[in-house]
């Protein structure tokens, strides 16, 4: 008679195979990232990102209430910007009547409930594409000058109404500068989920199309991560830790696993991971074609960042998950 170890008798149905599931993907876990742009009844089609729109306020709002009927609690709001409010000093990121400030607000008047996640970082408002101030004459990204215009921003946008500040800059000591910001202004409950670990990465090409958003001189190295390293990525949390980040988060998702892994093994804090545009484009591109159910992908993939470590996921997919997951 075989002596063998039987592991199938754990996945001999459907419900022991609930029963004994390791980890759990609901609506709650997911954050829905939404393009913002001006106008009235605006509905305009990403191309490289098919689905997804930038949506006027009005839109906007009809999209966030529905989302939060689907159980998805956050959204995180991204602003496209007319090109002819960019400047190199990007003044427009801390206009308190700006596109952006206008729908946080017209967002939580609609939908308290709904938690507001918002960007800081300068890219959107930069006539440069940068996320942080570039000198004029060397190139060089200003580090130090630009925390002073990210703490502007984000005490314009915590006053609006944002649950959550997401730096997205990576310029060094910005969330212990934010920080000191906010609760100088007595913002307390503002919360920070740090970009700790985002790299510079090919997977943002669609986002960028989004915003227009893309650098005009040079690239992002010099401030995003160097894809071959993870302990720096280590690091950059640590860092962020203790300059007072409530949530890490890392990004891009599915080519950094590990990196989430990491960092979840190394921190108590809650962790995300962003399913960024690329990845999304590229599951979208090849269910167009017939090559992959794009529906079981999309959900092996979001499993796949609860798996590694994390506790929630932005993701391009929220809309759709969400609607599969309550089915």
């Amino acid at each position: 008679m075989l002596n063998l170890s039987r592991p199938r008798r754990n996945r001999k149905s459907q419900a022991i195979r609930n029963l004994i599931r390791e980890t759990q993907l609901t609506p709650h876990d997911l954050i829905a990232p939404l393009f913002v742009i001006e106008g009235s009844n605006v509905k305009d089609p990403i191309h490289s990102m098919p689905g997804i729109h930038r949506l006027s306020i009005d839109l906007l709002v009809k999209e966030c209430k529905e989302l939060y009927g689907l159980g998805v609690p956050c959204v995180s709001l991204f602003p496209a910007i007319e090109e002819k409010l960019k400047t190199p000093e990007a003044k427009e990121a801390y206009n308190p009547n700006g596109l952006y400030q206008r729908a946080i607000k017209e967002v939580k008047n609609a939908v308290p409930e709904l938690l507001i996640m918002t960007d800081v970082a300068l890219d959107p408002y930069s006539s440069d594409g940068h996320d942080g101030l570039v000198d004029p004459k060397t190139g060089e990204i200003k580090n130090d000058e630009t925390l002073e215009v990210l703490a502007r921003m984000s005490l314009v946008q915590a006053k609006s109404g944002s649950d959550i500040l997401g730096p997205s800059d990576m310029m060094d000591g910005r969330v212990g500068y934010i920080r000191d910001a906010l609760d100088e202004e007595n913002l307390i409950n503002t919360a920070i989920m740090s970009y700790a670990a985002k790299y510079a990465s090919a997977f943002y090409g669609p986002f960028r199309d989004a915003l227009n958003s893309a650098p005009k001189k040079g690239d992002k190295k010099t401030y995003q991560m160097d894809y071959a390293n993870v302990r720096e990525a280590l690091r950059e949390a640590y860092l962020d830790e203790s300059e007072g980040a409530d949530i890490l988060m890392v990004k891009p998702g599915l080519p950094y696993l590990d990196v989430i892994k990491t960092i979840r093994e190394n921190t108590t804090l809650p962790m995300a991971a962003y399913n960024v545009s690329g990845e999304y484009a590229m599951v979208k591109a090849a269910a167009e074609r017939g090559w992959v159910d794009g529906e079981k992908i999309m959900i092996e993939m979001l499993w796949s960042f609860k798996r590694a470590g994390a506790d929630m996921i932005l993701t391009y997919f929220a809309r759709e998950a969400a609607t599969y997951l309550n089915h």
